[in-house]
């Protein structure tokens, strides 16, 4: 007996199955890896495209801030001259102001100049109706 477990294990006959089921763990392990392998491959590939794609989509984003840049300096410009333009209103309107303001006064005096002619008017037209020269 002690011969047999010796020639059996001499042979290798039950290292076999094992050696076979290895290989065959080793074998599905590498097509595993193989398909793995293929499928970052694909994923890479799309995620070149896309990071193309982005790099276009950033290109286009950067010159829209480049025009908006120039668009918000225009309006800041304009904006400055709408400052200086109200500036400039209100000194103009102060100076109606002033010329209203003697206007007012103006009309006041003949206003005032006028009473004594609407008076002798008044006057003439009571001393006129009395002579009957007047219906």
């Amino acid at each position: 007996m002690a011969d047999r477990d010796i020639g059996n294990r001499g042979t290798g006959s039950d290292d076999r199955p094992q050696e076979r089921q290895r290989f065959k763990k080793l074998a599905q392990a590498a097509l595993n890896a193989d398909v793995t392998v293929d499928q970052v491959e694909s994923i890479l590939v799309d995620l070149g495209d896309v990071l193309v794609d982005m790099n276009k989509t950033i290109g286009g984003l950067d010159g829209a801030i480049d025009t908006l840049d120039s668009t918000l300096s225009r309006l800041s410009g304009t904006l400055d001259q709408v400052d200086s333009t109200v500036v400039a209103m209100v000194d103009v309107v102060d100076r109606l102001e002033r010329v209203v303001g003697r206007v007012e006064i103006l009309v006041g005096i003949g206003e005032a100049a006028m009473r004594p002619l609407g008076a002798i008017e008044s006057a003439g037209r009571s001393v006129a109706s009395r002579l009957g020269l007047l219906s």
